[in-house]
């Protein structure tokens, strides 16, 4: 199993669903979105740029949808914190997963590449 694998199966539920549904969903938006493994964690490249991120707050203990050019964004769910350019979503793993929102924001990040 390689550390990509690995990150899933080592979740706890109902955050490993969570995790694994966004994954999903960020795959399923455009063919040329590839998953990796950079900087320790779950990365998402659109034409081999990185484009999201999944993780875990470290404060709140809920997973989150990190978007690499955040700094362009101006919805206000999404959260910058001590980050320069990127922004996140924090999500509810015990909650229906806000679909239309994330694969809105997910296409918008596409745009910007």
């Amino acid at each position: 199993m390689n550390a990509l694998e690995n990150f899933y199966e080592q979740q706890q539920e109902p955050i490993k669903s969570c995790l694994l549904a966004l994954r999903s969903i960020i795959l399923d938006q455009h063919k040329d979105i590839t998953a990796t493994w950079k900087y320790g964690m779950p990365v998402f490249c659109y034409k081999g740029k990185m484009l999201c991120y999944l993780w875990i707050h470290k404060k709140h203990k809920v997973p989150y949808l990190g978007i690499v050019k955040g700094k362009d964004f101006d919805e206000p769910f999404l959260i910058q914190e001590a980050r320069a350019r990127m922004k996140i979503m924090l999500l509810n793993p015990d909650e229906d997963l806000p679909l239309q929102t994330i694969e809105k924001i997910i296409q918008k990040a596409i745009t910007l590449y």
